[in-house]
């Protein structure tokens, strides 16, 4: 019998093995187009490749990939895809869009696990349009609650502080790039 179940599972793992191999491809290029709708979704029209051009810039001890957006051969934007552990349900990622003169173009949700109905309303345009425009250098990324401007998700304030926690986390790292020019 346990040579039997041995077999069974050594046929399992070698099937379950053998679809990642001819899977891994396709998953790598959702992975990509996922990342340039984004990097579309919340920067200044570009005529360029941002993710064949990212580069990665360490702040806090982690690895922030930067997305330079391009027209015309010059530099129009960034995207800069960050992320905080500090949501209600665990990590949330972004990409947040700047221009040149700091302000940001957008953001959009990579990916997160908070609750459906609230946190989850990170999402809707109700809460992240508040972000447009606005250059933190300026405006205070922090919920109104806790002395900033912006406007947190009804029963929702832990991942709306979460939120502005990547939001500054990507624009440190925009200041951090354009800096370092």
């Amino acid at each position: 019998m346990a040579v039997c179940l041995f077999l069974v599972c050594l046929a399992c793992s070698a099937l379950l093995g053998g679809v990642y191999v001819l899977t891994l491809d396709k998953i790598n290029q959702e992975v990509v187009k996922k990342t340039n709708n984004a990097i579309a979704l919340v920067t200044p029209e570009f005529d360029n490749e941002p993710s064949a051009e990212s580069l990665s810039v360490e702040l806090d001890g982690d690895a922030i990939t930067v997305y330079p957006a391009r027209k015309g051969g010059k530099t129009v934007g960034y995207a800069i895809e960050s992320f905080t552990s500090k949501g209600f349900s665990g990590t949330i990622n972004i990409m947040v869009g700047f221009d040149m003169d700091g302000n940001i173009t957008g953001t959009s949700v990579i990916s997160h696990a908070e609750t459906p109905g609230l946190g989850a309303k990170m999402t809707e345009p109700s809460f992240y349009s508040q972000f447009v425009g606005k250059n933190p250098a300026s405006f205070r990324l922090a919920v109104t609650k806790d002395g900033g401007e912006v406007d947190a998700i009804t029963a929702s304030t832990i991942t709306s502080r979460a939120y502005c926690d990547a939001v500054d986390r990507a624009w440190r790292a925009f200041q951090k790039v354009v800096n370092s020019k």
